[in-house]
């Protein structure tokens, strides 16, 4: 195993594997520290980035962090390494690596991104501040499409959460209402079932269906339960749009989720089978979040972004419609504060266009956390100019289900106004023939809208 040394200051660091080196360039964050992998101090960490800058982009092939025998993970993303695309880098340093990236074009990003290891990924953005993230991930697009196309110049998709802490339909009907309003919805309908009861996620499925249908809402819904009852329901011939599951970056921590590799090929297949889409066919909707290995004892003594990164490994086999990192959701334990969370969601969304992923967050943090409201609008304007794909969002930024705070529906409407964006096409589309937005892109008043039936409907 290669040792790496930097001298700074007169004191020679030295770290004793890859996966080390990586651990202490990473910027502090609380989960590493729990874990017994962060640098010492500012001086190592400086003397890690020192080293690391140094390291050839073809180590990453060569010597993995997770040894290649042991993970199915790791044997993906050797596995399936595309040497013609990487080409173009592969005579370079991890520092001389994120000097191409500032100078590339978007032709040059996506052409390569076939070529790239999450590990490249997560090791170029060590060396990287938050503005050269988003000056970056900005350049990158992936476009995606189901019933509605995900990611194009200019616009913001939101999925609109609409949870309930006891699925009732009247309370689901209520949040559904007032995102549509508000022109939210337009990458999913996507809802967190307070059971995976096969019942209850078929009821919520129905629901959803029948507000898409009822309406010709040109978007997709999204029951967001485990992919086994994802694939019972399928063969049960319940309205599956999306098939979703959260994943993680090792073998180890997926299966802590009750997933293999084999089972979401399965699910995939099924879903595509079923053809609903109408301009598209990315079926896969996937979830993730730094610290999910750790917490599941499942990291390998690697720290929490690259196996984070490595997760995209495993979404990208699917061509999924939507990827997101639910940034702050599980705790101060693993990002401790505002500053903490929003380098990584810079981070996780810069890694996963850079792999060629159709990259969402939820921002959010936990009640217990040291973050506020202004950390979620920071957060969301910055990762709006980066060119993030969609956010999600809750009626009044917080989700009384799960119980945490994230964006609202609200939220949406002024990153679109402040940064001239817009919803995905076809939904704007929808939103301009129901009369929801006027002549300028603006949402008109919706008293007497016609959607207010939803309510006025299951209330009854």
């Amino acid at each position: 195993m290669t040792t790496y040394t930097a001298t700074l200051g007169g004191e020679r660091h030295r770290f004793g594997s890859l996966a080390r080196l990586l651990a202490a360039a990473s910027p502090e964050r609380s989960g590493d520290r729990l874990a017994g992998l962060a640098a010492a101090g500012a001086r190592e960490r400086v003397a890690a980035r020192w080293a690391l800058a140094e390291v050839p982009l073809a180590t990453f092939l060569t010597e993995p962090v997770i040894p290649y025998e042991d993970d199915d993970v790791t044997r993906l993303i050797l596995d399936t390494h595309d040497a013609a695309a990487f080409a173009p880098v592969a005579g370079l340093t991890v520092g001389e690596f994120r000097e191409w990236l500032l100078a590339a074009d978007a032709g040059a990003l996506a052409a390569v991104a076939p070529g790239l290891t999450p590990e490249m990924t997560a090791a170029v953005s060590k060396l990287m501040g938050n503005a050269d993230l988003v000056a970056v991930a900005r350049k990158v697009r992936v476009v995606t499409a189901f019933r509605s196309t995900i990611g194009l110049p200019g616009r913001l998709a939101t999925r609109l959460q609409p949870n309930h802490p006891t699925d009732d339909p009247a309370g689901v009907a209520a949040a559904l209402l007032d995102g549509l309003l508000l022109g939210s919805g337009d990458a999913v309908l996507g809802i967190n079932p307070a059971t995976d009861s096969p019942k209850a996620v078929r009821d919520l499925l129905d629901l959803l269906d029948g507000v898409i249908t009822r309406y010709a809402i040109p978007t997709q819904s999204c029951v967001l339960c485990h992919v086994t009852t994802s694939l019972d329901l399928m063969a049960r011939g319940a309205p599956v749009d999306l098939v979703f599951q959260s994943i993680a970056g090792t073998q180890a921590a997926n299966a802590s989720f009750g997933v293999t590799l084999g089972l979401l090929d399965e699910a995939y297949e099924a879903a595509l089978a079923l053809g609903r889409g109408t301009v598209g066919d990315n079926v896969m909707y996937f979830e993730t979040g730094q610290g999910s290995a750790l917490s599941a004892d499942a990291h390998h003594g690697v720290d929490q972004q690259t196996v984070e990164a490595r997760a995209y490994a495993v979404a990208r086999r699917y061509r999924p419609l939507l990827v997101n990192t639910v940034v702050g959701f599980i705790g101060p334990e693993y990002l401790y504060d505002g500053r903490q969370i929003l380098r990584a969601a810079l981070e996780d969304h810069f890694c996963g266009k850079l792999l060629g992923l159709p990259m969402g967050l939820d921002i959010c943090y936990t009640n217990h956390a040291d973050a506020d409201d202004d950390d979620i609008a920071t957060m969301l304007t910055m990762l709006a100019v980066a060119g993030a794909s969609f956010v999600i969002c809750t009626p009044g930024g917080d989700d009384i289900m799960l119980n945490y705070q994230s964006a609202s529906y609200h939220d949406a409407l002024y990153l679109r106004e402040v940064l001239g964006l817009r919803p995905a096409p076809e939904f704007e589309t929808w939103l301009r023939s129901t009369g929801l937005l006027d002549e300028n892109g603006g949402l008109r008043e919706a008293d007497g809208h016609p959607l207010t039936a939803i309510g006025r409907e299951l209330a009854a």
